[in-house]
């Protein structure tokens, strides 16, 4: 949690209250830092190794600080963490780590918010907490869209004798190898981990429910995202997509075949429609096409060492990792519902979906990656700072007021 220009502390009862003088930013992401336990801690503790951006660094920097000339088209996680280190490092930013929010409550009495925390006070006794209330006039909600995974519940699973991760704790293929795994989900990370296995020589079977969109990363040299958007710029949203299709089509042929349907709508519209994101192909397509990843269709039931699928297949599998997604923590936490849906999206679509009342914010819940975040972060910061000017001025106008009534009286 980020939280700027506090001035004064005040014992309680039995807890500690704090005035922010300035917003109070939940989150120490890329969406947190953008507006003001780790930095970055999703990226630091729950990614993989070998996980790079899919996006060129053009469209991934934060707001005032480009990545460094000398780093890939595509950083690495490694790259990445110290990018958002460094940029936290230039700005002076310094969040409060190993606090967790525990509710958030405009307080309409007073026009402020209250925001209810827990601070752990001992790394041998994890009960061992003291609570913090911060009282301030704008709360931006940065904690973004991939708070906390997303674990499905699957009949017998727990009669299951092999390891069972999420994404978020696997790490590499490494401890893998020569092991029967099954990969539960075929988005980016999915194909990624399914990727992974085979290089380090485990035999990865990944399971396709429904339709994905696999587009190649790059087209012609050109990057994928980047084509997209000139497209969007310039065309209807269905035609862009009809335009990308065709040259998936030209570059991957028909991928059904190979148990890879393609949603009806485009997978543009489909991104704007849901905030499904396509799959960019880093490799695993050519690991699908010669069989090295198994692609199956949904789940029935586990048993102690194999799982059946819904079409009849029984395969004997040693590992099972989760590549199941994330959600948003929001409505956890946030004792509101006019501005997040239940799902802990804002429910104004984007551009519109970083202000709701009351002085609160959103950051980071585009569904437009660390683009998106940053044109948040910028729309949420020069509100903020209008609203810091204008309300700095009424009081220096009602100050003088007063000591005019003075002087006229006496």
């Amino acid at each position: 949690m980020v939280h700027q220009s506090f001035d004064q502390d005040i014992d309680f009862f039995a807890r500690k209250c704090i005035w922010v003088n300035g917003p109070v930013i939940v989150g120490a992401g890329p969406s947190g830092l953008a507006v003001a336990d780790c930095i970055a801690s999703l990226w630091q503790k729950r990614t993989y190794d070998r996980l790079k951006l899919h996006l060129p660094k053009q469209f991934c920097q934060l707001p005032n600080f480009p990545f460094p000339k000398d780093f890939p088209e595509y950083p690495t996680k490694n790259q990445f963490i110290n990018y958002l280190e460094s940029y936290a490092q230039h700005f002076d930013i310094s969040p409060n780590f190993n606090e967790t929010v525990q509710s958030a409550k405009y307080d309409e009495t007073f026009g402020h918010w209250r925001v209810k925390t827990s601070i752990s006070t001992s790394d041998s006794n994890p009960s061992a907490f003291a609570e913090v209330e911060y009282i301030c006039r704008w709360l931006v909600v940065a904690t973004g869209e991939n708070s906390e995974k997303i674990v499905p519940e699957f009949e017998g699973l727990e009669e299951f004798k092999g390891n069972v991760v999420h994404a978020c704790d696997y790490k590499s293929g490494l401890a893998y190898r020569g092991k029967q795994v099954l990969v539960v989900g075929c988005g980016n990370s999915g194909m990624e981990v399914s990727l992974d296995l085979c290089n380090h020589n485990a035999s990865p079977s990944m399971v396709v429910r429904g339709s994905v969109h696999v587009l190649p990363r790059e087209i012609f040299g050109k990057s994928t995202f980047e084509l997209a958007v000139l497209l969007m710029k310039w065309l209807p949203l269905w035609l862009a997509d009809k335009i990308l299709l065709m040259l998936t089509w030209l570059l991957f042929g028909n991928l059904q075949k190979y148990g890879l349907k393609r949603p009806s709508l485009g997978p543009l519209e489909l991104k704007n429609i849901s905030g499904k994101t396509p799959v960019l192909d880093i490799g695993a397509l050519k690991k699908i096409r010669s069989g090295e990843i198994k692609v199956v269709p949904g789940i029935s039931r586990f048993s102690h060492d194999r799982v059946k699928l819904v079409d009849g297949q029984i395969l004997e599998i040693d590992s099972v990792v989760l590549a199941t997604g994330y959600r948003s923590n929001v409505p956890s936490w946030l004792k509101e519902n006019e501005f997040f849906s239940r799902e802990g999206i804002p429910k104004n679509a984007f551009p519109n979906g970083w202000k709701g009342n009351a002085g609160l914010y959103a950051v980071g819940f585009t569904r437009r990656g660390l683009s998106g975040a940053s044109l948040d972060a910028i729309g949420v910061s020069q509100d903020i700072s209008k609203s810091w000017k204008e309300e700095t001025k009424q009081k220096r106008k009602s100050v003088a007021a007063r000591h005019r009534r003075c002087i006229s009286h006496f």
